[in-house]
């Protein structure tokens, strides 16, 4: 079975950093395409940023040259280096995973981790 547990979510001020991690356990397929997303109040899931087997990376415009997606896949976990957060930037953040770049079709999902900026 599949299980992936986000953590490292929390409340920071407008220009701090989080870090996101998503461990991953039960995926055995040796391709994959691991995701992060986030859906704010009233708005619809997002796709933030997106890594696959062979380590090419995507990220939405809005986290350009803020956010860094990495994977280490000894620890089997995926991370989210968020730097100079904006308030925009809150949400429920979720990791998910599948074998392919299937966006909010992905397989498996976790149960999120909130983000709060305040300004």
């Amino acid at each position: 079975q599949v299980r992936l547990v986000e953590s490292g979510g929390g409340s920071v001020q407008a220009g701090g950093s989080l870090r996101l991690s998503c461990a991953v356990s039960g995926y055995t397929d040796s391709t994959y395409c691991m995701n992060w997303f986030r859906q704010g109040p009233g708005k619809e899931r997002e796709g933030v940023a997106r890594i696959d087997s062979d380590g090419i990376t995507g990220y939405a415009d809005s986290v350009k040259g803020r956010f860094t997606i990495s994977v280490d896949s000894a620890k089997h976990t995926l991370y989210l280096q968020m730097n100079s957060l904006k308030p925009e930037d809150s949400a429920i953040y979720y990791c998910a995973v599948d074998d392919l770049c299937k966006g909010v079709h992905s397989a498996y999902w976790g149960q999120g981790t909130q983000v709060s900026v305040s300004s």
